[in-house]
């Protein structure tokens, strides 16, 4: 490290996403002359942005109060909203009367979050943020006392053995009186900083989703701009989180997209293979029929809510948006709450960076839990633990807590194991038959990554490392039937014979920075981290 150049700032930001860029945006209006640098690992601001998504505007309308005039692409409103139970064969709507308010989105609007996130950078840098696309920060640097100092970029150039190549770089480093980690879920660094500060001691085991998204070009006739539809029931089995929503943008498009919990315990789901079968549901096929797939992607959601919310501040730095676990997973929301997680630190910052002896960003905290977003996350604290009694007790609760309760529930559901651990041996599961794809409504993961642009360098240390080599055969193709060949969306692992035996073999080429793996990998042998700066999938406007 210490043959590292290094550049100086007041704040430095790692992650150009809707938590990273309000950071930024709220410091400078805030004070101009607050020194700001935002770090981001894709090639591009909203290169690797995927979200469904419907914003609520209510963060927006206070950062940017004249949003309209800048024009923000919020331009499709939402007009009506439908909520689907289904069967294999059937479904059933649910009167939009007892919809309870997490599910009614008027005042909401349809976007695509990749290309709110470019118009956010272009403010940012308007006002004098500095943003450095391309560059991803791998290290955390640490002072002496074992406050956060700043960052580290990963190193450029590298052949797979590690050995510098003739085009090396090595990485910088980058040193701030605050530190703000926006790296959306599962963030390499925000997962050590955890660890590190033990952040997460005194909160329930966070819990994530898989969620897949497809963007549709449709006939006209089945497009409806500003419908919004959410599914539950099939095809998830009654004890399994999971759920869908079909979006109508402008244009004839449509957002599709299905989101899995990853708590499930059948090693041999396949959830790319779910959403696949999911669009086969005679009510979604007719709608998709005679359209064109136009592009593909999937991300870890951050799902515990306010529960598995971690201590988020820590000497040098905190967490906002979804690096911490902000979304309001009953509303299926987080971008709003990302947004409003940056005003509030921004404004501890602001407060606060004039004082040598303040490390701390404590009314950052103060700030949450005065804010509208405590209110709203508390009122959804129970949601995806109804969940695991199935899913009729959970529409009733989730009813009756979000319609009728609101703020004042009186009981408080824990959650007690993490992901990883709620996955049983393969002989104890029933196995799962999918149906081959069609190639019109369904698809295989290859031709699906395709679309996501993926591409890494494949001269390069491989960026998803093992902890020990052996565990993949010995234990979880023993034990579990290999679940990472069917959890990774994008066929990145999977298992070959060699010389008579079984190998895994690692595709990350095909990576698309989802973080399932980490996430879900039974014995947590597998660690996520970035590859070299401006490499992984360059989605547009998803």
């Amino acid at each position: 490290m210490s043959d590292r150049e290094s550049m100086e700032y007041d704040v430095v930001i790692v992650g150009a996403g809707p938590a990273g860029l309000a950071t930024g945006i709220r410091l400078k209006q805030i004070n101009p002359d607050i020194s700001v640098c935002i770090l981001e690992k894709g090639s591009e601001v909203g290169a690797h942005i995927i979200s469904g998504a419907i914003m609520d505007p209510i963060a927006i309308n206070e950062l940017f109060p004249n949003w309209r005039e800048l024009n923000a692409p919020l331009k499709v409103e939402v007009k009506e909203d439908e909520f689907l139970f289904l069967t294999e064969t059937k479904s059933h709507k649910v009167p939009n009367f007892l919809l309870p308010s997490c599910f009614r989105n008027e005042g909401n609007y349809i976007v695509r979050l990749g290309d709110v996130v470019r118009w956010m950078g272009q403010q940012a840098e308007t006002l004098g943020v500095e943003i450095f696309p391309g560059f991803a920060a791998t290290e955390v640097v640490f002072h002496d006392d074992g406050s956060v100092k700043g960052v580290a970029t990963g190193d450029m150039g590298l052949n797979s053995d590690g050995t510098p190549s003739s085009s090396y770089q090595p990485g910088m480093e980058l040193h701030a009186k605050y530190t703000i980690f926006a790296e959306g879920s599962r963030g390499q660094l925000g997962r050590e900083l955890i660890s590190k500060f033990q952040l997460d001691q005194s909160s329930d085991p966070q819990t994530y989703n898989i969620g897949f998204k497809e963007l549709w070009e449709v006939k006209p006739e089945n497009s409806k701009t500003g419908l919004v539809i959410h599914t539950a029931g099939w095809p998830m089995p009654s004890d399994t989180y999971g759920g869908s929503f079909l979006y109508h943008l402008d244009n004839n498009l449509i957002a599709v997209g299905f989101a899995i919990g990853l708590n499930y315990s059948n090693p041999w789901m396949s959830p790319f293979e779910e959403f696949q079968r999911f669009k086969t549901h005679p009510d979604i096929r007719k709608i998709l029929e005679g359209g064109k797939r136009l592009s593909y992607g999937a991300r870890a959601i951050t799902a515990g809510g306010l529960l598995s919310l971690p201590k988020f501040v820590f000497p040098g730095g905190a967490l906002v948006g979804c690096e911490a676990g902000f979304l309001n997973a009953s509303r299926i929301k987080g971008s709003h709450a990302a947004i409003k997680t940056g005003m509030m630190v921004a404004q501890a910052i602001a407060t606060q960076i004039g004082n040598a002896e303040s490390k701390v960003l404590e009314d950052y905290e103060r700030n949450f839990k005065d804010s509208w977003l405590y209110k709203e996350l508390n009122q959804a604290r129970n949601f995806k633990q109804w969940f695991k009694k199935g899913l009729v007790t959970a529409t009733i609760m989730t009813g009756i807590e979000q319609k009728f309760l609101k703020n004042m529930i009186p009981w408080t559901l824990h959650n007690k194991k993490t992901d990883h651990e709620s996955l049983r041996p393969a002989s104890e599961m029933q196995k799962i038959n999918y149906p081959k794809p069609d190639g019109v409504i369904s698809f295989d993961r290859l031709s699906s990554v395709f679309l996501s642009n993926t591409n890494h360098e494949e001269n390069q240390p491989c960026h998803l490392k093992l902890k020990d080599d052996s565990v993949p055969v010995e234990i979880n193709l023993k034990k579990y039937a290999g679940p990472e060949q069917r959890y990774c969306p994008a066929a990145v692992y999977e298992f070959l014979e060699v010389d008579g035996s079984q190998k895994l073999r690692i595709n990350a080429q095909n990576c698309i920075h989802c973080k399932t793996c980490d996430i879900k990998d039974p014995t947590q042998n597998i660690v996520w981290t970035a590859p070299q700066g401006g490499e992984g999938p360059v989605y547009n406007g998803m």
